[in-house]
């Protein structure tokens, strides 16, 4: 087999090389090591793939790595992948973050999961839309009960240009196949919509948001009348800032100011499509919401129920809700429901937890090794939000 028609383009090392950006919860990890074992057993090449992970939780920073080269060279490094030749991002909301994309290559190939067009996500987030290309992968996953990582498996090997779906199927089955028979159907068919519903822009303007890529931070793709230049997002609450924790800013309670931890991570990338959502006149504040919620997510202040003095609740911390719905199972007078998410761009009764709002000024959207595909997380099968 001719290598050139294998890897199309590589870098001075004579690798090819592939970066994915996630959370906790998404699949990036398992999608990185089906890419992995793709380059070996179906294109010819020798491949390496590794992760970095946060602590084990939903909502913590991941990132996969992954190489290839050709079969007569050895792969002699294992460090991250800085400019790679595809860029895949698991959520739009993670280029929030200046740290999701700081050093792509003129010839980086963007796959971002969005249900917006290339030209629109261009704009919103200041990205050369020559080099992008959109996949609703969350909707994808939804409608074929299958997960977002396979989804984005067949959007990231329909860009890559030398790989065909079939191979990407047999690697599902290979991965998936014996350990989840019961879900393989549905995850070929999120693989197949991934590779046939990624879109690329219709025209080419290839020095937008270049700014942004190299220095910008959350831009809105306006640009000042006065000055040309791009105008910043409003924050959604002011107080959210880089602060030097210490004795005069901790929270109230103690501080755990390691990477990876919930409290300084917006969570809600890692929603699967669906969110709580409160109706308030049915509550008869049990604060069952409370106990079950894994992330401080309720907000309980002193009021008055029923002519009595309690705490009463006021609402959810979206930010730091990952969509896992033990509050809607565990509500006993269906004062929260489940619904889309797309459905409320504006969340009723949405309360930031105060406590939980300061960031560390040396904080990094990273983490130590730890999660995401244990045999805890995959034996746990969760069918609601096309999680399986």
């Amino acid at each position: 087999m001719n290598q050139n028609q294998i890897l199309p383009i590589t870098n001075e090392s004579g690798y090819y090389e592939i970066r994915l950006e996630s959370i906790g919860g998404l699949g990036a990890n398992l999608c990185a090591k089906m890419l992995g074992e793709l380059g070996l057993t179906f294109l010819g090449c020798n491949s390496a793939c590794f992760s970095s992970y946060g602590s084990e939780k939903t909502g913590t920073p991941v990132k996969g790595y992954i190489r290839y080269c050709k079969p007569q060279q050895e792969i002699r490094t294992h460090a991250p992948v800085e400019k790679p030749h595809l860029l895949a991002i698991f959520h739009e909301a993670l280029l929030d973050n200046r740290n999701t994309i700081p050093k792509i290559g003129e010839q980086t190939k963007i796959v971002l999961s969005t249900r917006l067009k290339p030209e629109e996500a261009a704009i919103r987030y200041q990205l050369p839309v020559s080099q992008l290309y959109c996949v609703p992968a969350q909707q994808i996953a939804m409608d074929t009960n299958s997960r977002i990582n396979v989804v984005m498996l067949g959007a990231i090997g329909s860009v890559m240009g030398f790989v065909q779906c079939a191979q990407l199927e047999e690697i599902c089955k290979m991965t998936l196949g014996k350990k989840y028979p019961d879900a393989l159907m549905n995850n070929l068919s999120g693989v197949r919509m991934g590779f046939s519903k990624v879109i690329c822009a219709e025209q080419k303007h290839t020095e937008t948001g270049r700014e942004a890529l190299y220095g910008q931070e959350n831009p809105t793709g306006q640009k000042n009348a006065t000055t040309g230049k791009p105008e910043m997002k409003e924050k959604k609450n002011e107080q959210m800032t880089h602060v030097k924790w210490g004795y005069q800013t901790a929270p109230i309670g103690g501080i755990n100011p390691w990477f990876g931890n919930s409290v300084t991570n917006d969570l809600s990338p890692s929603r699967q499509g669906y969110i709580p959502i409160f109706i308030k006149e049915r509550c008869i504040n049990c604060a069952l919401c409370d106990v079950t919620c894994p992330d401080m997510v309720f907000r309980f202040e002193k009021g008055v129920y029923k002519g009595r003095a309690m705490m009463v609740n006021q609402g959810l911390d979206y930010v730091h809700c990952k969509g896992c719905m033990r509050c809607v199972t565990i509500c006993p007078s269906n004062a929260l429901v489940s619904a889309k998410e797309e459905d409320y761009r504006e969340k009723p009764y949405d309360t930031v937890n105060r406590e939980l709002i300061c960031v560390p000024a040396e904080y990094e959207e990273r983490g130590a090794d730890a999660y995401i595909t244990s045999e805890a997380y995959l034996t746990e099968k969760r069918m609601d939000g096309g999680e399986v």
